[in-house]
């Protein structure tokens, strides 16, 4: 078998940004490391990639160990590889982050991994860069969920529009206009309505709402421009 000679080997790994959404806060999902270096401190869940298997599919094995799903949303993020990075052994990380409705599968949990939500606000110090892939992730999410509908990723089935505005409050961090966001989101057309209200928070009730799946997929663009200025919604 031919190698290439006088090159540095080194070892490739996947990390897991796990955000998740119960209803109130934007969450992030953290482990304790098992293994020196940094053994006992937080750490996003990750692992190395197998001689037989590709970056992706680590991946998912690693999100799948972890949280018992699969089909969950996911998408490459971002490549690190300082040679510093981690003091063990020079080892390249490729990040992802998934996106997930905590109350789907709060039975789920590995339990092996001692995993813990945090409210984003609240995260621990972690290991390595991990914050950066963090600080990372969390831009790229606001940026694609401002011409996209992707933050429905963190919604169960059926949900309100105060519950969806909740979200999207949580994820940049800012206020909105209810009447204006109300508008916004039934003009993408992607919302079924439904016959039952949710009267939990109020004696009013708001009615519950579907994502039309059909038209998520053909009109993914539905949401271009639903966050014109993230910094500015007050």
């Amino acid at each position: 078998m031919t190698r290439y000679s006088r090159q540095t080997r080194m070892l490739i790994a996947v990390d897991c940004i796990i955000f998740g959404f119960d209803g109130q806060d934007l969450k992030l999902l953290l482990i304790k490391r098992g293994f020196e270096p940094e053994k006992g401190k937080w750490s996003l869940m990750g692992g190395f990639v197998q001689q037989d298997e590709g970056l992706e599919e680590a991946a998912t094995r690693t999100l799948t160990k972890l949280t018992g799903l699969n089909g969950v949303f996911m998408e490459q993020l971002n490549a690190y590889g300082g040679p510093n990075r981690d003091p063990a052994e020079r080892t390249l990380s490729v990040a992802y982050y998934a996106l997930i409705d905590i109350n789907q599968y709060k039975q789920q949990l590995s339990e092996e991994y001692k995993a813990e939500w945090f409210p984003l606000r609240e995260a621990p110090k972690l290991i390595f860069d991990h914050a950066q892939m963090v600080a990372e992730a969390l831009a790229r999410l606001r940026y694609k969920a401002a011409i996209h509908p992707l933050l429905f990723e963190l919604l169960p089935a059926k949900f309100t529009i105060p519950q969806l505005q909740i979200l999207f409050e949580a994820v940049y961090d800012a206020g909105f206009d209810k009447r204006n966001f109300s508008r916004k989101v039934l003009s993408t057309g992607l919302l079924i309505k439904q016959k039952e209200k949710e009267r939990a928070t109020s004696k009013r009730g708001a009615f519950y709402y579907k994502l039309d799946k059909r038209k998520y997929s053909a009109k993914f663009h539905a949401f271009l421009n639903f966050v014109s200025d993230p910094g500015n919604l007050k």
